[in-house]
């Protein structure tokens, strides 16, 4: 997620620098091994988001992945594919931008995965942004919006310390979800049901 200490690596009072692409980004290592994504051609630099952070993240993409063996199971067949650790998605061009969410599942029906070592070419199905304190509300609304146009039918964005979230849709609906509710699949990840409570205990 976009967080209060984001850097750009343009100088806002000199002159831009070229715009860079999704393949130079791929090829871009930042020295300091901090999470880096491409916005309209610009370099977005985020320091780590701390341990509350991580624990929800991986406990809400683990949920996905027991979703997805367990109707592989029953009906022999793979719905979609889930990745965390902030997979980077390929979802504008020219200028390009890069986003990663802390968690992305994509239906099979949907989009090709992606080549080896490349970006997802295309939105997920449905984006996970665990927010951080540091989080600055424009910067998580524009990541929301981005996501939405971009052709994601489901945006949660989870608040550990509030141990609430929010459910974004690509009608535009906002659905606030207390720590006593439940994050619903709807008709992304049918049949998933994942209790609020369960990231945070």
């Amino acid at each position: 997620m976009t967080r209060a200490t984001d850097t750009l690596t343009d100088d806002a009072a000199g002159p831009p620098s070229a715009a860079m692409t999704a393949a130079q980004l791929l090829r871009h290592h930042d020295p300091l091994d901090r999470r880096v994504e491409l916005v309209c051609g610009r370099l977005v630099v985020s320091e780590p988001p701390g341990w509350p952070h991580g624990s929800v993240a991986l406990r809400a993409g683990a949920a996905i992945v027991r979703w997805i063996d367990e109707v592989t199971a029953r009906e022999g067949r793979r719905p979609g594919h889930a990745a965390g650790n902030d997979p980077g998605c390929w979802i504008e061009r020219a200028p390009d931008t890069v986003r990663a969410p802390d968690v992305a599942y994509v239906a099979c029906d949907r989009v090709p995965l992606a080549p080896e070592n490349g970006f997802l070419d295309g939105a997920p199905s449905l984006a996970i942004e665990v927010l951080s304190p540091r989080d600055r509300r424009t910067a998580v609304r524009e990541k929301i919006d981005q996501w939405l146009a971009a052709g994601t039918a489901l945006v949660w964005t989870i608040d550990p310390e509030r141990r609430e979230a929010r459910v974004h849709r690509g009608d535009g609906t906002v659905t606030h979800v207390g720590e006593d509710g439940t994050l619903d699949g709807e008709g992304v990840l049918p049949g998933f049901v994942l209790p609020l409570r369960t990231l945070f205990d």
